[in-house]
């Protein structure tokens, strides 16, 4: 009977620790986190200042264009309603071709509508921010059973569908998606497109060699999202149609 008594006051105690240790602390653990904080956070604090953006009220929102190779960094006041462009950070490798990934090993980097689902302290390329592919449209246009997974923004520049960009700029990224999910932004959107998705540019890629139905479908979605935030600089909202396509508004 003591023997349990002390079991359940243990088991207790480590509920009550994990629910009251915030996620920056649980991150700070990991040495590679310590040393991005220790080597990155100054210029974090920098970047926000410039942008009148409290640390304590980050939100944040990230634009990937493969054919650019770029990642964008969006940031904004908790209370505020538009994004601030923050940083562009290089994607120093790539793999596939532009359309989105419909395969395990097809080397694809996937388009579309995503958010940041897991935090990777200890990753084999340095620290690594997980995207949620396949989401529900890559379960529906995507090869049954061979979607494959483990997507990830990551340091070290190799790729087999993964967005790298250098150990030195994911260590900044990292520690600006800590501050954020510490702030309590449950979701980080992250969208992936194939281009900057101008007229000019959507037209050339829906009639290029590469264009299929099921791709112009998704560019088109794409662009709406795109135009929608370049011309509000707020998210629009996306929905899941039953075919795969989204809901834009």
């Amino acid at each position: 009977m003591l023997l349990t008594i002390r079991y359940l006051f243990l088991i207790i105690s480590l509920i009550f620790f994990s629910t009251n240790n915030s996620f920056k602390e649980d991150q700070l653990r990991y040495s590679r986190v310590r040393n991005a904080y220790n080597e990155k956070e100054n210029t974090l604090d920098q970047l926000l200042e410039k942008s009148a953006i409290k640390k304590s009220e980050l939100n944040i929102y990230l634009r990937a264009f493969k054919s650019e190779n770029l990642i964008e960094l969006w940031g904004k006041n908790a209370s505020d309603t538009k994004y601030k462009l923050i940083k562009t950070y290089e994607v120093c490798n790539t793999s596939g071709r532009l359309g989105p990934k419909r395969m395990q090993g097809d080397y694809q980097i996937p388009e579309g509508f995503y958010h940041i689902d897991r935090f990777n302290p200890y990753s084999n390329y340095h620290l690594s921010l997980g995207i949620n592919y396949p989401n529900a449209s890559d379960k529906i246009l995507g090869e049954k059973g061979r979607l494959g997974g483990d997507i990830f923004i990551h340091g070290a520049c190799v790729t087999i569908g993964c967005l790298p960009i250098t150990d030195e700029q994911i260590k900044e990224l990292y520690i600006f998606c800590v501050e954020a999910k510490n702030n309590g932004q449950y979701t980080i959107p992250v969208t992936i497109f194939p281009a900057k998705l101008s007229d000019t540019r959507y037209q050339l890629l829906s009639n290029s060699k590469i264009a299929t139905e099921e791709k112009v479908g998704l560019w088109s979605d794409l662009k709406k999202g795109y135009q929608l935030f370049n011309d509000t600089k707020t998210l629009p909202s996306i929905s899941f149609k039953n075919d795969g396509r989204h809901i834009v508004n």
